[in-house]
């Protein structure tokens, strides 16, 4: 802990990776109790297990597909985290030059305070749509939508009136989430793209902490893999992983990494609390 605190305060820059093992932490989790107290109809007429898988079944209707999906989006975006864990690592490095690449769609980050012109989301967000085909490069807030699905909603389908269809086309809409080739990459998401590898640009080869928190072996070309080449490449950097179970390091850069098998809230949590102290 000691050193991994004073690895943060001398960094020139830290750059967060952040998957989700991050907001697993935070309280965001996709199955036990807090599927079963949100979804007991679905689990009832489906025998789901668990959340995420939940979202992929073929409703025969709209009209519950989005049913399903507006308290979906309601409680993994437009609810808070049920636990202190972003606010503990913004504690930690608001006073830094930092920047956050994440595979996270649920915008924990930005509510919690992070600066937005720092932050790229690279795999879309939950409070945005896009058309389905997709016939335009333009996405949408749903946050307005997204709540009366779930305040007017009976018997697990929303009023026909409610189900979201493309402006330009007509066709339905749907997550702005990366699970296809459909993915759109809006003027939004490039800006932010374009922040990121300029931020990268800027610090190179300066004392840049790259810490990654619950990155998982889904996706590692996003986070995991570029920091280990970036760590590699830059003999000043440091590369620190949190992680519940998965926490390795190649062996070329042993020596600049520190990794940390344990719980990332309860870690964030002792070292915001010491920062304070200070």
């Amino acid at each position: 802990m000691e050193t991994v605190k004073k690895k943060i305060e001398n960094a020139d820059a830290v750059v967060i990776g952040a998957g989700a093992g991050l907001s697993a932490s935070a309280g965001f989790t996709y199955s036990g109790k807090r599927f079963e107290d949100n979804f007991p109809d679905f689990i009832e007429k489906y025998g789901f297990r668990d959340m995420y898988s939940a979202g992929f079944y073929p409703y025969k209707t709209l009209e519950e597909h989005w049913a399903y999906w507006s308290r979906y989006i309601f409680i993994n975006r437009y609810q808070n985290a049920p636990k202190s864990v972003y606010s503990d690592l913004y504690s930690l490095v608001q006073n830094k030059d930092y920047f956050v690449l994440t595979t996270n769609v649920d915008h924990c980050f930005q509510k919690s305070g992070f600066d937005k012109q720092r932050l790229f989301y690279t795999q879309g967000d939950y409070g945005l749509w896009q058309c389905s085909r997709p016939c335009h490069d333009e996405t949408y807030d749903n946050e307005t939508a997204i709540k009366k699905m779930v305040s007017e909603q009976k018997n697990m389908r929303i009023p026909s009136e409610l189900v979201p269809c493309c402006p330009v086309c007509g066709a339905p809409m749907s997550m702005n989430l990366r699970a296809d080739n459909t993915f759109v990459e809006d003027n939004g998401w490039h800006l932010a793209a374009d922040r990121y590898q300029d931020f990268i640009r800027r610090h190179d080869g300066a004392n840049v902490l790259y810490l990654e928190l619950g990155v998982g072996g889904n996706t590692p070309g996003i986070i995991k893999y570029p920091f280990w080449q970036m760590t590699y490449s830059n003999p000043n950097a440091v590369y620190i992983c949190m992680n519940l179970s998965e926490s390795y390091v190649p062996e070329e850069i042993r020596k600049q990494s520190i990794c940390i098998v344990n719980d990332i809230g309860e870690v964030l949590k002792h070292l915001a609390a010491d920062t304070r102290d200070l």
